[in-house]
């Protein structure tokens, strides 16, 4: 069981820059689980970094419909397994990811909510939506970790509705990832201030 004290820490410590505010009724279920303070903390950590891609990607492509609340919901609650596979918070494993699906089900989310637990590993997959791509960017960049192949998939679906030249939608994307990772360090920081 996590130490309640941490888990608040984790959950309500502004960070600096300050971090956004989770998705209504994330640190609920989060303290209802007695989640590890660590999760907590990257699940914050990484919806605060996919707020920042939903915010560029309103504004870069406005043709482009995305369910933005959906993109923050699955950054919040993508890695909510782990409550469960705590091992998979400091070491490899993708148990987490059907369990975490699971158990966002079973606390009443929608299947379309809880998706992004089960498919943020998948980004490759046919079918995928932006709003995946979103997150699974999130949930890359955050560390300061570049995946081309992510990249290149999210740049595709971009420059196709905003009717651009990929390698222009490229640089801009790659600026914007830029940016975020250069701030990997003190996210990392934070995240392991917390324990597992």
């Amino acid at each position: 069981m996590a130490d309640s004290d941490a888990l608040s820490r984790a959950l309500d410590t502004p960070g600096d820059p300050p971090l956004r505010a989770l998705p209504p009724g994330v640190g609920a279920l989060l303290r209802q689980l007695a989640a590890p303070p660590r999760l907590a903390a990257h699940l914050r950590l990484v919806h605060d970094v996919a707020g920042q891609l939903a915010d560029w990607l309103a504004a870069y492509c406005p043709g482009l419909p995305f369910a933005r609340e959906a993109v923050l919901f699955g950054a919040a609650t993508h890695d909510v397994g782990k409550a469960v596979y705590t091992a998979e918070l400091s070491g490899p494993g993708s148990a987490h990811e059907a369990a975490g699906r699971d158990l966002l089900r079973a606390h009443g989310y929608t299947e379309d909510q809880a998706r992004f637990a089960a498919t943020h590993a998948t980004w490759a997959a046919p079918g995928v939506s932006v709003e995946e791509l979103l997150v699974s960017t999130a949930d890359t960049v955050w560390k300061g970790k570049r995946v081309p192949g992510l990249e290149d998939r999210l740049v595709g679906r971009i420059a196709e509705a905003a009717g651009a030249e990929p390698w222009a939608v490229f640089l801009d994307l790659d600026e914007l990832l830029g940016r975020i990772a250069d701030g990997a360090d003190r996210r990392l920081a934070f995240q392991a201030a917390f324990p597992v």
